[in-house]
């Protein structure tokens, strides 16, 4: 396990696949992801399938120090190249929404990707109206890099996307010994 201040992060398990299927099926959770329609089980057990035969990237569970699965977390189109890859979260269960655990379990990631995959870039999007989740990024160390406008209908309405990135020189700055 990776272990954060907060959290620690763990390999994703099928036993887990109930859990995101619960999250993907609340309209609460999907309200900040570029998804709006039900999840099946079978869906899901496909993309876990994926995940394991061909993963484009490294994803974990985010646990508690209680071992409470309360989100998942992982790096994206990673891209050795250039050194670079998206990072994607969500944090499925509510109750723990607003406490800190996101920003604990994104500085323990970009320790992983910056520290020991040496990667040099990290970026990721977020909607306008994920005010909570924009703070997140930022305390983090994420800059807005440029907003993509009204890309997303939601709720009657179009919204922008804001496109961020942090990078590994930065991420040393702001977390000195993390």
């Amino acid at each position: 396990m990776i272990v954060g201040k907060k959290v620690r992060l763990r390999a994703i398990e099928r036993s887990d696949i109930p859990t995101f299927v619960r999250w993907f099926n609340d309209r609460e959770v999907t309200r900040y992801l570029n998804r709006h329609e039900p999840m099946s089980m079978a869906e899901e057990e496909r993309w876990f399938e994926r995940q394991v035969e061909h993963p484009d990237g490294i994803i974990y569970a985010i646990e508690t120090m209680d071992g409470i699965h309360i989100g998942n977390i992982g790096l994206h189109g990673i891209n050795w190249k250039n050194r670079s890859a998206t990072l994607g979260i969500i944090i499925g269960e509510k109750d723990y929404w607003g406490q800190g655990y996101g920003s604990d379990a994104i500085r323990t990631l970009l320790s992983v990707a910056f520290e020991e995959m040496n990667l040099n870039r990290v970026e990721l999007v977020a909607f306008d109206f994920n005010a909570r989740a924009i703070r997140c990024y930022e305390k983090c160390g994420f800059t807005v890099e440029g907003r993509e406008r009204e890309v997303l209908f939601r709720e009657g309405k179009y919204h922008d996307q804001l496109r961020m990135s942090i990078l590994q020189r930065e991420f040393s700055r702001a977390n000195p010994g993390q």
